[in-house]
């Protein structure tokens, strides 16, 4: 190799596309550590505990779908829901609103489900049912807001999933987002060499196949754990900078605060499950309706920013959408329709 060769080389290598969302992450923090140190430090601890905390999750998809992909498997997982949209739909709407997930939390099963070819209705199910109530969620809401609104949140979570699934579902039939992650999307191979259409469950005897583990994991595993570091670094700066207590001083006395304005405020506002419950009883104290204080709780659930970014990362873009849009939607309805039940029983 001449020196010429040697040099283009080294020049290629610098001149290789650099990450953009590690060149994000890592800008942000230095950004904090210049202008607010403090704060650097408290983002920095917040996002690593955030990343220990799911790490199983992402640990468990990550290792899931490089499975599913090594041994050929995600084909049969795939034909496995053919023909049962409804049965999928149904199951990922009750396991969601059982699971106990966080908006952020949920995003590396979704991964390996769609990755391992679960159809998108009965992901888009779960993914919108999981984050709004638990059991532990149920017990906690009762307390703070009452029984009945433990009651009614656990049946909205349920019925949002359905209509989300169901919505998919119907899309879908129209010939609409048959591929719902992006191309390398968490390792979903997408254009990707495809081996023997007849698993091989024991992946590790040949070396190809192991080869073909070791790639998916490791891109499944950086891509789910760059994408959720940024979505918790800017969380941190939300629970600094925007609390709770400042999330419902936006509303004023909340007089005239409909429901849609609710959700759609609630959109972008940092609402994990338990700071959900103080906001939205301060909220009701300052004269908010039930079925607004509904809707503000669930789409801060669903689609706050952290979760937002997570989604953006491994979706496509009319998948994104519809994600916000249901969300949306299906807040300000279940909003209304607690504000109807509240007049009738009233």
């Amino acid at each position: 190799m001449t020196q010429l060769e040697s040099t283009l080389r080294s020049v290629a290598r610098l001149a290789l596309p650099v990450d953009r969302v590690a060149a994000a992450f890592l800008a942000a923090v230095a950004l904090l550590a210049v202008s607010v140190p403090d704060q650097a430090v408290e983002s920095l601890e917040f996002t690593a505990l955030s990343l220990l905390r799911i790490a199983p999750f992402i640990a468990l998809s990550v290792l899931i779908a490089a499975a599913a992909t090594a041994s050929g498997a995600d084909g049969v997982i795939a034909r496995a829901f053919e023909g049962k949209p409804l049965q999928v739909i149904v199951a990922g709407a009750l396991v969601g609103a059982l699971s106990p997930f966080c908006g952020c939390g949920v995003i590396p099963l979704i991964a390996a489900l769609l990755a391992a070819g679960v159809p998108l209705p009965g992901v888009m199910a779960f993914w919108l049912a999981s984050p709004i109530i638990d059991p532990e969620m149920f017990v906690l809401t009762a307390a703070g807001l009452g029984l009945e609104f433990a009651v009614v949140k656990t049946v909205a979570a349920i019925a949002i999933g359905l209509v989300g699934g169901f919505t998919i579902l119907a899309l879908n039939r129209a010939g609409y987002l048959f591929e719902p992650m992006k191309p390398g999307a968490a390792g979903s191979g997408c254009g990707g060499p495809k081996l023997a259409a007849r698993p091989h469950w024991r992946f590790w005897d040949m070396e190809e196949r192991r080869r073909k583990f070791a790639v998916s994991a490791r891109e499944a595993g950086w891509f789910l754990g760059k994408w959720l570091a940024l979505a918790f670094l800017v969380e941190s700066l939300m629970v600094a900078w925007a609390p709770a207590d400042a999330i419902a001083g936006w509303f004023g006395s909340g007089e005239g605060a409909a429901i849609p304005l609710a959700a759609l405020i609630g959109i972008p506002a940092y609402l994990n499950g338990y700071a959900a419950i103080p906001t939205v009883s301060g909220l009701m104290e300052l004269g908010m309706g039930k079925g607004a204080g509904l809707a503000f709780m669930l789409a801060g659930s669903i689609t706050s920013i952290p979760a937002a970014i997570a989604v953006w990362a491994l979706a496509r873009r009319a998948v994104f959408f519809w994600y916000l849009a249901l969300a949306y939607v299906t807040a300000v309805g279940a909003g209304e329709a607690y504000r109807l039940f509240g007049q009738l029983s009233g």
